[in-house]
């Protein structure tokens, strides 16, 4: 089945999926199957203190995938310079998308804070800005400030987590109400309905993160891959470290982890997502070949 939202338009990408940003672990080696399985993956900025070795990184991803990636710029909040004065802000990634542009990065991320000033510069040298948030007053804000796009992040996301935050299911059925720009999904989802369940309820692309913790290819270790699998989300201990309303991260996995039962290679784990999301479709009644939002 071919699948068709304004994110597979604009991205050029098989499925409407895209990579989380993940500190430490965002690199090639993780990216590069994420993108070869027909997502968009993620290079990390963050993870790399020099522009010579974010080139590296990049050279080393084209080398394994001749599919479509993205790069991400994570933004240090503020109240980050208090405690880390060598915090990221957006000038230090200026060198950096520099060197993306010239080696053919099209699609860039932002994150943790605003970034008016890299999303126009993105849009000056031709690339695509999508930023990610966590409430709906900063999508309207990114929208205002020409973001092609915006990543929502649920309260059942993992990460840092802000007191105004909703669900995913009200961050989409909402957003897709107020905003005039595509919308991305995140937090919470890791299977087929949830995928599904997303771009029903308005999204343009699904963002997986805890889910693809679980692949062969994630560098993770094995014993944080054999605790996540068996993870009770209904553990009352979890529940309240996933669903804090403090201004703080937790390393702690998203419910996702509820439905990720066996570590997967990337290729098995986008091949289940999508084959089992036809076949519901199927069950429903639809006979089209290609499925489209648009």
């Amino acid at each position: 089945m071919n699948w068709e939202t304004e994110f597979t338009k604009m991205t050029g990408v098989k499925y409407p999926v895209i990579m989380g940003a993940f500190a430490g672990i965002g690199r090639a080696s993780f990216a590069a199957p994420f993108s070869n399985a027909g997502g968009l993956g993620i290079i990390t900025a963050l993870n790399f203190n020099s522009v010579e070795k974010f080139k590296k990184e990049l050279e080393l991803i084209k080398e394994h995938s001749n599919k479509p990636f993205g790069v991400n710029f994570s933004i240090a909040p503020p109240m980050m310079f208090k405690k880390n004065p060598k915090a990221r802000t957006e000038e230090t990634y200026f060198d950096f998308l520099d060197v993306a542009v010239d080696m053919g990065v099209k699609v860039f991320t932002t994150s943790a804070y605003k970034a008016t000033k890299l999303g126009r510069r993105i849009h000056d040298n031709g690339g695509l800005w999508f930023h990610k948030c966590a409430i709906m007053e900063h999508a309207l804000s990114a929208q205002k400030a020409g973001a092609d796009m915006v990543t929502i992040v649920g309260v059942e996301g993992t990460g840092f987590k802000n007191p105004l935050q909703q669900s995913t299911l009200v961050n989409m059925t909402m957003g897709s109400k107020i905003l005039d720009i595509p919308i991305i999904a995140a937090g919470g989802i890791g299977n087929a309905r949830g995928f599904l369940a997303a771009l029903a309820m308005g999204a343009s692309a699904v963002c997986f993160g805890t889910a693809i913790m679980a692949t062969q290819e994630c560098p993770a270790s094995d014993k944080i891959k054999k605790r996540l699998i068996n993870q009770d989300i209904f553990d009352e201990d979890y529940y309240q470290q996933i669903y804090h309303h403090q201004l703080k991260d937790k390393s702690i996995w998203s419910p996702a982890a509820g439905v990720c039962d066996e570590v997967l290679s990337m290729k098995d784990f986008m091949k289940k997502i999508m084959e089992e999301a036809e076949l519901i479709l199927r069950n429903w009644g639809f006979e089209n070949d290609k499925f489209t939002t648009l």
